[in-house]
């Protein structure tokens, strides 16, 4: 059964929209930009046959309400003012795992392990680190601007164009996003700065806790060329690379990773 709740613990937070369902292992999963919690709905379903899941929607995004500034650290704090305190996994896709590691270089008594999904610490190409250009940013950013809708949903096609069953795909994307407004202009601008300006590579190389990352092999977004490079950051990583999966694998492949989500959690006792 699936369990609706908005809450604000300080007045200067944003109420935001939380759904749990299942019961077991904590499992807290953030989303993505431009997205909201209900597309997690068919695989969180899933996952809570072996888990306790908790689904959130970014302030701003879904049915939370806005955030102004909408900056990482405020982000961060209306979750943790928001969400209960025990330890628990936190699952982060694409700009949620940005989130989710911030989360827990902030607050690591709050994570006891995190899942990385088609995400990484730093968004941009950097140094010798595989990642997005720049200039390829921030055109992304003047089309947002200039027609919102149009990026929007040019953005939901990127993120399965490799795929085969791209065209099935897109629209179960994009039935399950717009089913909620799209955020205001000044949350998307600000989840793109967040992704343009954030390098969080020495706060995971310092990480002493269980990590797996799921990359998939035809993201044009993550490249999986990065399944190289976590391991050198942090050895104890687990990495899990789809051959045929792009930026969405809980919607193309979603029993391939709910296998993997269930040997990394059944692997830690929670002692």
């Amino acid at each position: 059964m699936i369990q609706e709740t908005s809450r604000k613990d300080a007045d200067t937070l944003p109420n935001l929209h939380i759904q749990t369902l299942g019961q077991g292992k904590p499992i807290v999963m953030i989303h993505g930009w431009a997205m909201h919690s209900g597309i997690w709905r068919d695989f969180a379903e899933q996952l809570a046959a072996h888990y306790h899941v908790t689904l959130v929607d970014l302030p701003g995004h879904g049915h939370s309400e806005a955030l102004t500034p909408f900056t990482l650290e405020a982000i961060i704090d209306s979750l943790v003012n928001t969400l209960p305190e025990p330890p628990c996994c936190w699952l982060g896709w694409s700009l949620g795992a940005t989130v989710v590691l911030e989360l827990a270089r902030r607050y690591p008594e709050r994570v006891r392990s995190l899942v990385l999904v088609a995400g990484n610490p730093c968004f941009l190409g950097r140094d010798t680190w595989p990642g997005m250009r720049l200039s390829v940013l921030d055109t992304f950013a003047a089309n947002l601007q200039a027609d919102t809708h149009a990026t929007l949903l040019r953005f939901l096609a990127i993120q399965v164009m490799t795929l085969p069953n791209a065209k099935a795909l897109t629209k179960a994307l994009k039935t399950a996003v717009l089913a909620c407004p799209a955020p205001d202009a000044q949350t998307l601008q600000g989840g793109l700065d967040i992704l343009k300006d954030t390098d969080l590579r020495a706060s995971f190389a310092g990480l002493k806790i269980p990590v797996l990352v799921v990359l998939g092999k035809k993201d044009s977004l993550i490249p999986a060329v990065l399944s190289q490079h976590f391991p050198q950051l942090l050895p104890t990583v687990q990495v899990q690379v789809l051959d045929q999966a792009a930026h969405i694998p809980f919607l193309s492949h979603p029993q391939a990773l709910l296998q993997m989500l269930v040997t990394f959690m059944d692997a830690d006792d929670f002692r």
